[in-house]
């Protein structure tokens, strides 16, 4: 009889309805300059992600966005991102993702400018990162926005 041993993966229900495991990072407040991206990969999967804006010191405005804004003009043409634009604003996304960006945009781009600051409190679940599809399609990367 073969030795068959569950593992557990994207479709895995129990995995989604259990607590995760917590992970934290972020970026002081002159750590995201303007005009550029950081790419928060996760070492599993994130069922649960929240952005938070720490931008004490006086920097801007801060885009989250689940693709690159510098490999895909729709991240921001097609407005595939969300805002957060005074200190403290934070959004939590229910969804399974292995990355999020963050970007800081320039003054004289699309609104914002100035270095910001950020915390990423994530909810992680026990399916390896590698598992996770890349998110792209309407709402994400298509130009109708």
């Amino acid at each position: 009889m073969a030795d068959f041993r569950y593992k557990s993966g994207l479709g895995s229900v129990g995995q989604y309805q259990v607590s995760g495991h917590p992970w934290i990072t972020g970026s002081g407040a002159s750590g995201l300059k303007e005009n550029t991206e950081h790419k928060i990969s996760f070492p599993r999967v994130a069922k649960s992600v929240m952005v938070y804006l720490d931008d004490s010191s006086g920097g801007d405005n801060i885009h989250v966005h689940f693709n690159s804004s510098g490999s895909d003009a729709n991240v921001y043409d097609a407005k595939h991102y969300f805002p957060l634009t005074n200190d403290r604003d934070s959004i939590t996304f229910n969804v399974r993702c292995k990355e999020i960006y963050i970007s800081c945009p320039s003054t004289n781009n699309r609104g914002g400018g100035g270095d910001s600051g950020y915390i990423v409190v994530a909810e992680l679940i026990g399916v390896d990162s590698k598992e996770m599809f890349d998110l792209t399609g309407s709402g994400l990367t298509d130009a109708s926005g």
